[in-house]
């Protein structure tokens, strides 16, 4: 620590001046991109759970139908099969690819222009 900064964090530091105040409608907008942000972010990680439990249902199928000698059978593949299928349902829930996100965006911002549908 420099000797320039105060111990007290409440004392004005040198160099820094006041922040100016902002207006209510800044304010507003301000906290409403953060809503859309937030609201983003959460359909997008619902999208990537909803590709995730597809993947995975779709990968337990496969292993009930695979002979024995199947690669699918084997617990070693399995993880790594099991961890592939998550990074994929990221990628592609980040990529909006089944459309699962916009639909939860469009009824929960339906009056603002949902990111990524433009």
């Amino acid at each position: 620590m420099d000797r320039a900064t105060p111990l007290n964090p409440l004392l004005p530091r040198a160099g820094v001046s006041k922040p100016e105040a902002v207006s209510p409608a800044a304010a507003a907008e301000a906290a409403d991109a953060a809503h859309v942000a937030q609201a983003t972010k959460a359909a997008v990680e619902f999208e990537s759970f909803f590709i995730s439990q597809m993947l995975k249902d779709m990968r337990s199928t496969t292993r009930e139908m695979a002979d024995e000698d199947s690669v699918f059978k084997d617990k070693v593949n399995q993880d790594m099969q099991d961890m592939a299928d998550g990074l994929l349902s990221k990628q592609m829930a980040g990529q909006r690819a089944f459309g699962v996100a916009d639909a939860i965006l469009r009824q929960l911002l339906p009056a603002k222009i949902t990111p990524g549908n433009t």
